[in-house]
């Protein structure tokens, strides 16, 4: 990872994630543990996009689908019992939803940040139906 998209990566994870976060937390009910993998997020050549690629790959599916999943008590009590933690990553291996999944409580996105950026309902529908599926 060079200068460049260091420099992004920490613009994005210092004033970009937090409200990021918060959402993800409204959107699910309570205070959802993430683990973000930074350095493999930041891909080279695209350090001017973090901003608009990483909203739209990972986190405003995330705010979606715990929406949608949590839209009632029912569905807030079951992500808060079901989900003990969410994990960001791009081991660069998955460009579509196949790499998302949801195992003994842990949501896993892997997905990479540059590829298939504008199929956000697509990623979406997939968490809520495995997060569904799975609680």
């Amino acid at each position: 990872m060079g200068l460049a998209e260091r420099r992004s990566v920490e613009r994005f994870k210092n004033d970009d994630y937090p409200g990021w976060k918060s959402r993800i937390d409204a959107a699910a009910g309570f205070d959802v543990p993430i683990e973000v993998d930074w350095q493999e997020l930041a891909v080279p050549d695209y350090a001017d996009s973090y901003a608009e690629y990483f909203p739209q790959v990972y986190f405003q599916p995330l705010v979606d689908a715990f929406s949608a999943v949590g839209a009632d008590d029912m569905g807030k009590d079951a992500l808060r019992e079901g989900v003990s933690k969410v994990v960001v990553r791009n081991t660069g291996e998955y460009f579509s939803p196949t790499g998302i999944t949801f195992t003994d409580g842990v949501l896993t996105f892997d997905h990479k940040s540059d590829t298939n950026t504008h199929h956000v309902e697509e990623r979406t529908k997939h968490i809520q139906e495995i997060l569904e599926a799975g609680l």
